[in-house]
């Protein structure tokens, strides 16, 4: 039931608990139903035997019973007999023995071989001829035949209430919860689209789920401008800390070509240029990705040979492995050709390879692998290097993001990995990865074979 949707489990509870009232009140109605029928078979059957003490009287001393006696009202048959038992006027039912004492005022219940039977008899003593016994027979079967005729057809209803009760419930409930669909649907946009502009947009409304509503699309214009603040902040930032980097750099450029700086001064000024070519590779990085959260970031695209610049870039690449003793291999499928932005995708494949050799062993190996199918480029970049562990694994692509075992050269920033997932995005397709501590990594990245 964990797995159930709300709207199937509401739809379930609702059809239960009607179906259980339903099944309560038919149950306790039945049972009024019945115990009120036999009593009103009761009451019929005695008025009816009161009521044919007036169909007999007396002529010329004769006993005269009038026609309406022999009529059959509700099922009742009546029946004329004498002191001694002996009978003289009237219908019996079919099926009815007829073997019952005569007892004023009782009504007795008599089972026999064609069913049960009410049977109440009046004692009346007729002036000029003597004491009579008025007999009424109904059938009780009868009436219980009506009532299980009734339950039947109940029993017969019942499921198609029960499928009648489930299909308004769920109409119901789907209708109710339709604004909580809204909501998750525009959570899911959001998530997809990467866009805090959107809103839910129920407006105002005095029940649970409006509050909910207005609540969230709040939180989101609250969220939506932290963001903004944030992206500004950070454009600006980097901006700011442009101007004083490259000014730094060139000073440390023009101390050392100076002849009069010693050998000491040189080694830490080189070290200094080092730390703000660092510091400026990351202010590019943090302007590109503040260019791209805030949509003003555009891609460039043309018909590229991909072999050829894979190619290129890993062999620059070899030239920063062989100074740790690292290999790069490659296998690349000759005339792949697709439309992108060759600077966006050199810049990725310098930050997937470089990140396999930073992140080696000595003596160990890159793998740089193209190829291409017909609506696709396929690329894998390779290493058997110290690896990514598996609860770090799924935020590699966050920013600054560094694990501490694997992540600890203090020249990455922790931004490459997130630039490298927005490239791939920008060219609407997907990267994701694979390691092992102590095995290695593998980068998959996937574009489309776009056509002009």
């Amino acid at each position: 039931m964990k797995k159930w949707s709300l709207k199937v489990k509401l739809t379930v509870l609702y059809t239960f608990f009607m179906t259980l009232l339903t099944c309560v009140s038919l149950a306790i109605l039945f049972s009024l139903s019945n115990q009120e029928i036999l009593t009103s078979v009761q009451s019929d059957l005695k008025e009816q035997v009161n009521g044919g003490i007036d169909e007999i009287e007396i002529k010329e001393g004769r006993l005269d019973v009038d026609s309406d006696f022999m009529d059959l009202d509700q099922g009742i048959y009546l029946s004329l007999y004498s002191e001694e038992g002996e009978f003289l006027y009237g219908r019996i039912p079919y099926g009815y023995e007829n073997q019952e004492e005569l007892k004023d005022g009782i009504i007795q219940t008599i089972e026999g071989s064609y069913g049960k039977w009410y049977v109440y008899d009046v004692r009346y003593r007729l002036d000029g001829y003597g004491t009579l016994y008025i007999r009424g027979v109904t059938s009780v079967t009868e009436a219980e035949n009506s009532i299980r005729i009734t339950l039947r057809t109940a029993l017969v209803i019942l499921p198609l209430l029960v499928i009648f009760t489930g299909i308004l419930g769920y109409r119901f409930t789907r209708r109710t919860l339709m604004p909580v669909r809204k909501i998750t649907e525009t959570v899911r946009r959001i998530q997809k689209d990467k866009d805090l502009s959107r809103r839910v947009g129920l407006g105002k409304g005095s029940d649970e789920i409006y509050q909910l509503s207005d609540t969230f699309d709040q939180m989101l214009e609250q969220l939506e401008e932290a963001f903004n603040r944030e992206k500004q902040f950070t454009s600006d930032v980097s901006h700011e800390l442009r101007t004083p980097v490259t000014v730094i750099l060139a000073q440390c450029d023009a101390m050392l070509s100076s002849k009069e700086i010693s050998k000491e001064e040189f080694t830490q000024v080189k070290m200094i240029r080092k730390k703000a070519e660092d510091m400026a590779q990351m202010i590019a990085h943090l302007l590109l990705l503040s260019r791209a959260d805030q949509g003003r970031q555009q891609l460039t695209k043309e018909m590229l040979n991909l072999s050829e610049l894979t190619e290129i870039v890993a062999q620059e690449q070899q030239l920063l492995a062989e100074e740790r003793k690292i290999r790069v291999y490659m296998e690349i499928e000759p005339e792949i050709y697709a439309l992108a932005d060759e600077s966006f995708y050199i810049r990725m494949l310098v930050n997937l390879i470089s990140n396999g050799i930073y992140y080696n062993r000595e003596g160990g190996y890159v793998k740089v692998i193209l190829r291409q199918t017909e609506t696709e480029v396929q690329g894998i970049i390779e290493d058997n290097g110290t690896g990514i562990s598996e609860e770090a694994l799924p935020h590699i692509w966050e920013r600054f993001y560094r694990e501490d075992t694997s992540r600890s050269d203090s020249s990455h920033s922790g931004l490459g990995l997130s630039m490298v997932k927005w490239i791939v995005d920008a060219h609407g397709g997907t990267i994701r990865a694979e390691s092992r501590v102590g095995e290695g990594s593998r980068f998959f990245f996937i574009l489309p074979k776009e056509k002009k």
